[in-house]
């Protein structure tokens, strides 16, 4: 098995964080699968993924104070693995693990992930537990130098044929239970750590070896960022997408900022390999962050620029939308065929220009010829655009629908503030 056969165009799906934080329970991820099979995999969205904490009993009980309970109560296995909470998952009773919701998520067409955090768990290692296919324990394993700075749940594992054990261990479990998608957490970047002396190198090459011996198609996908360029090699030699960015949330200046980011990645995208500008922050949001949940605070001016910027890049798409809820422009906003089929894998996307107050790209379908232009406006006005493309065209703008042409060989386009023209380039 070779990780690019399986991943060839970037990832879809949805992810329970943006609404759920900590909190998804097994009867809301049913439920927003249900909506991706009837609403929107036809359109390509495939993944569920349950986010973090999924083995906290008491996740979210003192939100009020903490994100991550110091020291909570996890569920964990006597080989020093974490399990679904029987409380938030009860179908996972009696051993079973994500199996059984593993299974539902596949019986309506769909894939199914999980987030795990790097390392073992900071418990299993104070309890000498077991680890899998070895004889030494937890402790022995654990490198508590390695730590992540936000999440108290993990340490660091050695790099070593016993801590090698204990990653294939879970990757295969994981692989049993029917789990097509990763998410590993504090692993692509640390601010910790910002020197080679970081575990999270070796521990992705674990990840992956542990990947490649289930035989299983496992997209690996790395959190947070931002993710390092000098490390793009390494990303791409084990993991199918990586964050270029930390935690991405519906405001302006995070959204302009990406347009650098992507400036940055734009030659590092190809088939099993993909920079990750993270969740798509869209529809409802925030209802399990404790404090009510809210509107995409995005205009939608700028959630047209956001879709465009990520399909014209070829990020991996990832709904954090509360899919329940899905209003008709949100549903409007992802299920636009055109501005989908910029993630083919013959496509290329590429920055043509860029200064602070305007960028624009290009993607290129190098199979059908199909050539898409997107004009972006990050001034706080509205501005025109003007761009030679040395030929007389036809434009057909994939939001509007609208169609026009070039005039003397340029194309004059009016564009919103934070908006964007995105026009398939039509031969006359």
């Amino acid at each position: 098995m070779n990780k690019n056969d399986f991943a060839k165009t970037p990832p879809m799906g949805w992810n329970s964080y943006d609404y759920y934080d900590t909190t998804v329970n097994e009867a809301q991820v049913k439920a927003n699968a249900d909506i991706m099979a009837e609403q929107l995999k036809k359109f390509g969205w495939e993944y569920i993924v349950v986010d973090i904490e999924w083995y906290a009993n008491d996740a979210g009980t003192m939100r009020d104070k903490f994100q991550y309970i110091p020291f909570g109560d996890l569920e964990i296995d006597e080989y020093s693995r974490l399990q679904p909470s029987p409380k938030r998952f009860p179908s996972s009773t009696g051993k079973k693990g994500f199996k059984p919701l593993a299974d539902y998520v596949h019986s309506l067409g769909l894939k199914f992930g999980i987030h795990i955090m790097r390392g073992i768990p900071r418990r299993a290692a104070e309890a000498h537990s077991k680890v899998l296919g070895t004889d030494v324990t937890a402790d022995m394993i654990a490198d508590p130098s390695s730590v992540c700075g936000w999440n108290p749940d993990m340490y660091g594992v050695r790099n070593s044929a016993a801590g090698q054990a204990y990653y294939d261990s879970i990757i295969q479990m994981y692989a049993d239970w029917g789990v097509d998608f990763i998410k590993c957490d504090d692993i692509c970047d640390s601010w910790l750590y910002r020197n080679d002396s970081f575990s999270g190198w070796h521990e992705t090459q674990m990840l992956h070896k542990a990947i490649l011996k289930t035989g299983r198609p496992i997209v690996l996908s790395l959190s947070p960022g931002p993710a390092h360029i000098d490390r793009a090699w390494q990303y791409c030699e084990n993991a199918n997408m990586w964050r270029i960015t930390d935690d991405f949330w519906d405001n302006w200046e995070l959204l302009k900022n990406m347009f650098w980011r992507c400036e940055m990645w734009q030659d590092h995208v190809k088939a099993g390999c993909f920079p990750d500008c993270d969740m798509l922050p869209l529809g409802k949001l925030g209802g399990g962050f404790g404090n009510g949940e809210w509107d995409c605070r995005f205009t939608y001016d700028e959630q047209m620029t956001m879709m465009s910027l990520w399909c014209m890049f070829r990020s991996p798409l990832m709904l954090g939308a509360e899919l329940t809820k899905l209003d008709e422009r949100t549903l409007k906003l992802i299920t636009n065929e055109e501005l989908l089929g910029l993630l083919d894998e013959n496509c290329r996307g590429r920055q043509l220009f860029r200064d602070d107050e305007k960028a624009v790209w290009k993607n290129e379908n190098k199979m059908t010829k199909a050539e898409h232009i997107a004009f972006f406006n990050l001034c706080d006005e509205n501005r025109t655009f003007e761009w030679r493309l040395g030929g007389e065209y036809g434009l057909y703008d994939i939001w509007s629908g609208e169609r026009s042409s070039t005039c003397g060989g340029k194309i004059t386009a009016d564009v919103n503030a934070h908006g964007v023209k995105l026009y398939r380039i039509d031969k006359k």
